[in-house]
């Protein structure tokens, strides 16, 4: 076994070889430019006042807090997994509610998809030491693993397409049916959030660009170098007289200009939708 290890070190002594990782592997990813058209926004108490007497209302910004994401086997078709997807924007806005004030508010909307992606089959039960655990007690079975992959989404800001606001002049549950919000979510906006509100309500399109992969445990052997010391030296930030040096020193983010672009309203979004509901 001192032999082996001799061996070992004898191929690596120039710090280059291939070794061994215990990393993820994708198995399968999709990319995709969603648009969820009217969607509910839900708001509070002081937003549903804003959007009931305010005579004109915008959108400021849109803002995704959170994504839910739910990976399900699909029957009858071994190594394939549904993802679903649930995402939480919180919206800001402000509306003129008259004598040339404008009054800021914030609401919850909800999106969902769903997609279908190769993850593999596996049966191996996975164990790894833990501090918690010992020879004499075992205080956690849950870290076992069933060898499941798992899903990762990756998604930029949502991007605010078109809106309207519309009475609920309907007896269908006025249109929509709530949805119900977890609490953590629907702390963010500091008020009782409004799910069955017969005043008027806001309606948002939004777009979505996103990346969805499956991955999981895989042993792969790589091409390794040793860590190399930069030869780039540190520049102190220091308080210089002229207060634009340093600022004139870094580089131009050319990369964070390269994805603008513009985006046209849909002009279906505003026209008015069925079950009697009227535009505003």
């Amino acid at each position: 076994m001192q032999e082996n290890r001799n061996a070992s070190s004898a191929l690596n002594f120039d710090g280059r070889g291939v070794v061994c990782i215990d990393t993820n592997r994708v198995l399968d990813s999709c990319r995709d430019r969603d648009c969820f058209e009217d969607t509910r926004v839900y708001l509070d108490s002081d937003g549903e006042s804003v959007i009931n007497n305010a005579t004109n209302v915008r959108l400021k910004s849109a803002k995704l807090i959170w994504a839910f994401v739910g990976l399900d086997s699909v029957p009858f078709n071994r190594g394939f997994y549904r993802v679903s997807v649930r995402y939480y924007v919180k919206v800001e806005g402000e509306g003129c509610t008259g004598m040339g004030r404008n009054q800021t508010f914030c609401g919850i909307a909800v999106l969902e998809k769903e997609v279908i992606l190769y993850g593999g089959e596996g049966c191996l039960r996975t164990f790894s030491s833990s501090p918690e655990n010992n020879f004499c007690d075992i205080c956690n079975l849950d870290t076992v693993s069933d060898d499941s992959p798992v899903a990762v989404v990756e998604t930029v800001e949502p991007i605010i397409l078109g809106q309207k606001i519309t009475d609920c002049g309907c007896q269908c549950n006025c249109c929509d049916t709530a949805v119900e919000l977890p609490t953590a979510i629907s702390g963010c906006l500091g008020g009782e959030i409004c799910t069955n509100s017969q005043g008027p309500r806001l309606y948002v399109s939004f777009g979505i660009f996103s990346v969805i992969r499956i991955l999981r445990p895989a042993q792969l052997l790589v091409q390794a170098t040793d860590y190399s010391v930069p030869d780039k030296e540190c520049t102190a930030a220091t308080n210089d007289e002229n207060p634009c040096a340093l600022f004139r020193t870094m580089a131009f983010p050319e990369n964070q200009f390269r994805n603008t672009g513009t985006s046209h309203r849909d002009s279906t979004s505003q026209k008015n939708g069925g079950c009697g509901c009227s535009g505003k």
